[in-house]
């Protein structure tokens, strides 16, 4: 009887061995593929936090050009844009040695 059920247990101890190394590296919902999404995660995680503060930089410029003064002075610098009879000479450096 002792040799029975120690076989039972050897069967069963593999049994769930088998089922443990496939669910670790052959399942669909494996720990390799838990891992590479967790990375994946991370990454997108990161690069939220990366554009979030891209966007409260972006609204606080925004809230800036509500002021008419602050937006012609945006628009002259970034665009080159003009009054009426004005002239603009733009004076371009060369950093280069020669």
């Amino acid at each position: 009887m002792f040799n029975k059920l120690h076989k039972r247990a050897k069967i069963m101890l593999g049994v769930f061995l088998v089922f443990i190394i496939w669910m670790l590296f052959f399942d669909e919902n494996s720990y390799l593929t838990h891992r590479e999404l967790d990375k994946e995660l991370n990454k997108l995680e990161t690069s939220n936090d990366y554009f979030e503060k891209e966007i409260d930089k972006d609204n606080k410029v925004t809230k800036e050009l509500e002021n008419p003064k602050t937006l012609e002075k945006f628009a002259r610098e970034t665009y080159k844009m003009k009054k009426e009879n004005e002239e603009i000479f733009l004076i371009e450096f060369d950093t280069l040695p020669k």
